[in-house]
């Protein structure tokens, strides 16, 4: 789709907006399914990357400190337990600038991986920019989607981050995909960004050979110490107009409900499981975040007499 295109149908009266996002839901999505993901930082803070958003980033007044790479007994311990949970896709995120062939950090994390892949999830990283060589030994380690998000626009993304540019983060999307991973793709709403600048994210995204197999929307949470600490909240109307042409634009991918859900109410998030997003993080943590808790997750889940995906089965039917 063109911007021409998301503009039309962004901007429609509300409901009607919603009421068509629906309708592509229910012609893809036979079932109202939700997948439940949870994603673990294996490497936090010390990042050597400028990322205005970003706690873990070295060189903005986050401060976080730079911890050790987890060790494979740790990481397989949250894994196993994100499994008994229900999670049906375990992602690993690092704070780096990326990671290169025959570096002892990424022969660690791929012999991490080789033993959660056993664990009958889908294993998702997000490792920073890759070329073919590593994301080829992902892929046979038994990583099943790279998650690598485009943030925002061309043209608006150098306000955030300055320290690679927007092609850079394309070009590994480029060697994911391949290598044959699925690509995780989306952005972080409420950075100042205008609403234009959202849709030219999705007009990106719509032009990735093939789409991207899920679309994370993010809340800015603004972090102490960052560049972007005293960003107001985003307005709820605009988040679930974003959620509603993400899944217009992209009717076979799954609309992740993504950071922020922990500032939504109730409400809002049924709203936007009407709209169309099937998939959230789950778990009282994201990478340095918060998080509704499991026990309320499973409670809001069973109200909205939503299910939980089961391992390894496609949500869609068409």
């Amino acid at each position: 789709m063109n911007l021409a295109e998301l503009q039309h149908i962004y901007q429609q009266p509300l409901f009607a907006l919603v009421q068509q996002a629906r309708n592509v839901y229910l012609e893809h999505w036979k079932t109202d399914q939700v997948q439940l993901c949870t994603l673990l930082s294996i490497k936090t803070g010390g990042c050597s990357e400028d990322c205005g958003y970003c706690s873990q980033s070295a060189r903005n007044g986050g401060k976080m400190p730079a911890g050790k790479l987890l060790d494979k007994c740790e990481v397989l311990e949250k894994a196993q337990e994100a499994a008994a949970n229900g999670s049906t896709r375990f992602c690993m995120g690092a704070a780096w600038k990326g990671v290169r062939d025959g570096d002892a950090r990424f022969e660690q994390v791929l012999d991490t991986i080789r033993d959660v892949a056993k664990l009958g999830m889908e294993v998702c990283v997000t490792l920073g920019n890759l070329t073919l060589t590593e994301a080829r030994k992902l892929k046979e380690a038994g990583v099943t989607a790279y998650n690598h998000n485009i943030d925002t626009s061309p043209e608006f993304y150098p306000q955030i981050v300055t320290t690679h540019s927007f092609e850079d983060r394309l070009s590994t999307i480029s060697a994911v995909q391949e290598v044959g991973m699925s690509v995780c793709c989306g952005g972080i709403i409420g950075m100042g960004e205008s609403e234009d600048d959202r849709l030219k994210m999705l007009e990106v995204l719509s032009n990735f050979n093939p789409p991207p197999e899920s679309v994370p929307i993010n809340c800015l949470m603004p972090m102490p110490g960052t560049p972007l600490e005293n960003q107001p909240p985003v307005d709820v109307f605009e988040l679930l107009r974003l959620i509603a042409t993400t899944r217009i634009a992209f009717p076979k991918a799954k609309v992740r409900l993504s950071a922020g859900r922990s500032i939504l109410s109730r409400e809002a998030q049924a709203f936007a499981f009407f709209a169309g997003a099937n998939s959230i993080f789950y778990g009282d943590r994201l990478l340095t975040s918060g998080n509704p808790g499991v026990d309320q997750d499973r409670e809001l889940l069973r109200e909205l007499n939503l299910t939980a995906q089961t391992p390894h089965q496609s949500m869609s039917v068409s």
